[in-house]
């Protein structure tokens, strides 16, 4: 059984998060899968490589726009992109790697935007999320990571009851991460911390949200409820600047 620590990080642009320490970040958590969200490139414009480490990554059609990455130390048996749905598989939004013991899955979840215009877009993407999480999870445990873009309960985000009918908040949103749950599934930061407060991983660039620490909790870590005897800790770094979320972080036995 091997110890291994994992990182997601949504870095809302690695160009420009590049520029803001990402590198020295990225050495400085020394884990052995760094996943990233909302990489915003095409392939060719960053030389981005670190020793030891293999990159498989994402890109949306769309230039500038969403994108996913996986810097792993360990060979994974297989790699796919996206979830295999047309409608869904244009935005770089998934990384699967198959490994001897389990799947790793970095998500970056469709935002269903002002005015939640792309609400229903997003309940289609969670349906599908969902089936294909379950249908790997007949084959080997599955760890999901990344910007899942949902406050699940009031204690993820600061202002609750101002926020009800917002992107991230809504109900429709929230019922879809219970049912993903229900599948047998767990948010192990709430497997540790069940009822702490004040923990959250993305803050506004608006009104000193982050200084304030007025934010929200919308990026994971989500196993199958199998492996809850090999988690070993869950952290959020929010201490680690760069982007406007912070890099949230799982430690498992497998």
């Amino acid at each position: 059984m091997a110890r291994l620590k994992l990182i997601s990080w949504n870095v809302n642009g690695l160009r420009a998060c590049d520029g803001k320490g990402f590198r020295d970040v990225f050495n400085e958590l020394d884990a052995d899968f760094f996943c990233l969200q909302e990489t915003k490139m095409q392939a060719g414009q960053l030389n981005m490589e670190f020793p030891g480490y293999q990159s498989f990554w994402n890109y949306a059609d769309k230039k500038g726009y969403s994108g996913t990455a996986i810097f792993t130390r360990h060979n994974p048996l297989s790699v796919s992109y996206g979830m295999g749905i047309d409608e869904h598989d244009h935005e770089g939004r998934l990384i699967t790697l198959e490994m001897d013991k389990f799947f790793l899955v970095t998500a970056y979840v469709p935002n269903s935007q002002d005015g939640l215009r792309r609400l229903d877009y997003r309940m289609t993407w969670d349906d599908a999320l969902r089936d294909y999480l379950c249908t790997l999870g007949k084959k080997k445990p599955v760890i999901m990571c990344g910007d899942l873009n949902v406050a699940h309960q009031e204690i993820d985000l600061k202002n609750p009851k101002t926020n009800r009918m917002n992107a991230g908040f809504t109900y429709q949103e929230r019922e879809k991460f219970t049912l993903l749950l229900g599948e047998g599934f767990t948010d192990t930061f709430r497997y540790f911390y069940p009822s702490l407060t004040d923990a959250y991983s993305w803050w506004s660039y608006r009104f000193r949200a982050r200084e304030k620490n007025a934010g929200w909790r919308i990026d994971y870590f989500v196993a199958s409820a199998e492996l809850d005897k090999n988690l070993v800790s869950s952290g959020i770094h929010s201490e680690i600047m760069g982007s406007d979320h912070c890099p949230v972080e799982l430690v498992i036995d497998l």
